[in-house]
């Protein structure tokens, strides 16, 4: 698991450590619709595999933004949700989105499959 250090030049360095990598925005953008399993998300996110899901999971949890529940049933079940500190990154989230859009219009870029400002806005509490 990945550790943080003790000291940052700046802020976004630490951002970059915290949610930087190929899965873990996705996975936060997940779980912005509520509450999801590991299945769900594991088919929410196509290309992402169960080690690295289940790796991103742990280092999200570790850092408080994400929080994992075990219900006391059979069969076991287990949900992902986002803590409080993890929906502060929402904003921030659909801001990303945001800015790719325009992006992507702006360079003339095509986007086969995409989260849009539409599906956070309904997603969102």
């Amino acid at each position: 698991m990945k550790q943080l250090q003790s000291e940052y030049q700046c802020a976004i360095n630490l951002v970059v450590d915290v949610i930087g990598g190929k899965w873990k925005v996705f996975i936060m953008w997940n779980l912005n619709e509520g509450n999801k399993r590991f299945k769900e998300l594991e088919r929410s996110i196509p290309g992402i595999t169960k080690k690295m899901l289940t790796q991103q999971l742990r280092e999200l949890e570790h850092h408080g933004l994400v929080q994992r529940t075990v219900f006391e049933e059979l069969p076991p079940r287990v949900e992902y949700e986002t803590t409080e500190l993890g929906k502060k990154l929402q904003p921030v989230l659909f801001e990303m989105c945001k800015w790719g859009d325009e992006y992507t219009e702006a360079n003339k870029i095509s986007m086969n499959q995409c989260w849009t400002q539409q599906d956070f806005m309904n997603s969102s509490p």
